[in-house]
């Protein structure tokens, strides 16, 4: 078997925030910063992302849920303006299906696709979702850090016991217009209300699993099991405090019994990567930028995970979820 550590694997990250560190840092200017040289005060620039074998990110379009709903909307429309620029700006390929991240591959370009993290982004309007998907967008997390008037966020006080009726509404139009359910960030009964109303398999962009660390944004067991059963998949991040019970010790191995744990109960058919880096201050210890994918996969490799498992985990696995919801549209 080939050194993965010298031979990356391409990896498809589900979930990076960098677009909000260049609104925050830069005043929005993709072009302030030269992402093409290494950037130590980042997790992520161009350079280090071709040393890990990133080909493929999905970029977070991330406002502050505390926005009143229209201020989110506008602050949203901004943001995803802010990704298409910095896209532009590095020569990078948007992508929106499968066809487009293998043309991006083909031409040695990273592929782009977009995620906007949050519900409080559409300003509970249909309508604004279906500018956002016009827009590029192909998932959409349902709530953030904060309830929405229509889902409950894990990390807020349940209001309507997972989604209301208009919050099943979302999801069924998501269907419709092919655009992923993103369940990371909400309620364990919204994750549920959701896998009972999409038609569709899901993602949970940077969730861990909650029986290895029980925190309540990480996945219980059998939400797990209800996903997989629809083809869903858990990309683990590499966030401590979602890890690990210690933070302060997060590691590789905590990230691999994540991983493991996941592929144990439901297979490795769903299990992915979504480091959150850059939406983030801390990342596990010999993960700290968008260099060391590579260090993940060796610790892998070394426990014996074979190439097509890998592969599974880093790449096909979430294009096998964007290809079935894609095409559904």
């Amino acid at each position: 078997m080939p050194d993965l550590a010298k031979s990356p694997l391409p990896v498809l990250d589900t979930h990076n925030d960098l677009a909000w560190q260049l609104r925050e840092r830069w005043a929005g200017d993709p072009t302030a910063v030269d992402l093409r040289a290494d950037q130590p005060t980042l997790h992520t620039d161009w350079a280090r992302a071709s040393r890990g074998g990133l080909r493929g990110q999905f970029w977070s379009v991330y406002v502050s849920s505390a926005l009143p709903e229209p201020e989110a909307v506008v602050a949203t429309l901004d943001q995803l303006d802010l990704v298409h620029r910095m896209i532009a700006s590095y020569a990078d390929r948007l992508a929106v299906d499968v066809p487009g991240v293998e043309a991006a591959w083909a031409d040695g370009r990273l592929a782009s696709l977009i995620g906007v993290e949050g519900g409080h982004s559409i300003g509970s309007s249909l309508g604004v979702l279906r500018v956002l998907h016009a827009m590029g967008a192909r998932y959409l997390t349902l709530t953030h850090n904060d309830n929405t008037p229509w889902a409950d966020s894990a990390t807020d006080v349940p209001v309507h016991q997972g989604l209301s009726a208009y919050g099943r509404e979302v999801v069924r139009e998501l269907d419709r217009l092919g655009m992923i359910v993103d369940l990371s960030h909400v309620a364990a009964d919204t994750m549920r209300d959701a896998l009972a109303t999409t038609a569709n398999p899901v993602l949970f962009t940077h969730s861990g699993a909650r029986a290895v660390t029980d925190h309540v944004r990480n996945v219980p067991d059998d939400v797990l099991a209800t996903a997989a059963a629809t083809g869903a998949v858990c990309c683990i991040p590499f966030v401590p405090k979602f890890v690990a019970a210690d933070e302060r010790t997060a590691g590789i191995d905590d990230v691999v019994a994540h991983v493991e744990h996941v592929r144990e109960l439901v297979g490795v058919e769903h299990v992915g990567i979504g480091a959150d880096y850059d939406g983030t201050p801390l990342v596990a210890a010999g993960l700290g930028d968008v260099s060391t994918y590579p260090a993940l996969l060796a610790a892998l490799e070394a426990r014996g995970w074979s190439r097509t498992d890998l592969e599974a985990l880093t790449h096909r696995n979430v294009l096998r979820v964007l290809d079935a919801v894609t095409r559904r549209q």
